[in-house]
């Protein structure tokens, strides 16, 4: 077979021409609680996927590792234009991208991934021009909406025996970033309504309001269950102040 050495030649010229061309760019992307701090490690982080807008081509994908940053610089002290809210330990993912002309780039964060099922996404599309890096400051810098909650108690699918039962719900409540709630707190349990939709056979049966429990993040309540079935309650936290909710659910039975 014959092989043309001047066509594999330029096709060789044309890829170290090209590569040649492509520039590392790199982004760094933090994402913030709503409300609240950085979404990091102790959260299981938020996963950060960097695409190509119009194509589609994924760039990078990682998740965010850090601390939730200062409470001091983020929630308390007023800050200049320009100033950033981050510092050095502040959660943060940081890729680097080859890129050979202007790109319009899609960052999608999902999160946070611990516990999951509080986790909600975001997405945001900037144009990124070879080698202007995106991280000072805050750099790139999106926020996800929304409370961890966690419904400790009932147990999913647990069978509770008699009626009538006095249902003990417990529920844990924090911001998405980790940071704990608590009467007269920065985060003030007096001022997030937590409570518990129940509902049996698919119909809205009543809301039950949670009280704080007495210790940070912990609300409970006690729902008297008078006829017996499956019941399922959802648990939601809502801040009338700038609307951010969150909810989980738990499925129980309570036999006769």
């Amino acid at each position: 077979m014959k092989i043309n050495y001047l066509m594999l030649s330029l096709i060789i010229i044309i890829a170290v021409s090209t590569s040649a061309l492509a520039v590392p760019t790199q982004i760094t992307v933090r994402v913030k609680a709503k409300d609240a701090q950085f979404i990091g490690t102790s959260m299981g982080g938020v996963m950060i996927t960097i695409k190509n807008a119009q194509t589609g081509e994924l760039l990078a994908k990682g998740k965010t590792s850090g601390d939730a940053g200062s409470t001091e610089r983020i929630m308390i002290t007023p800050l200049s234009h320009g100033e950033p809210m981050s510092d050095e330990s502040a959660a943060k993912f940081t890729a680097t991208i080859d890129i050979d002309e202007p790109v319009l780039v899609e960052v999608d964060a999902y999160g946070p991934l611990k516990p999951q099922l509080s986790a909600n996404r975001a997405s945001v599309t900037q144009w990124v021009v070879p080698g202007k890096n995106i991280i000072g400051g805050d750099a790139w810098l999106m926020e996800i909406p929304g409370f961890a909650v966690h419904v400790q108690a009932p147990t999913t699918n647990i069978v509770l025996a008699g009626v009538p039962h006095a249902v003990k719900i417990y529920a844990h409540v924090i911001m998405m970033c980790g940071c704990p709630i608590t009467p007269g707190g920065l985060w003030d349990a007096n001022k997030i309504e937590v409570a518990v939709l129940l509902v049996k056979n698919n119909k809205r049966i009543g809301i039950l309001p949670l009280q704080y429990d007495g210790s940070a993040s912990q609300f409970s309540g006690t729902w008297n269950v008078q006829e017996p079935g499956i019941y399922k309650a959802t648990v939601y936290a809502y801040d009338a102040s700038n609307g951010n909710t969150g909810l989980d659910s738990t499925t129980f039975t309570v036999a006769p």
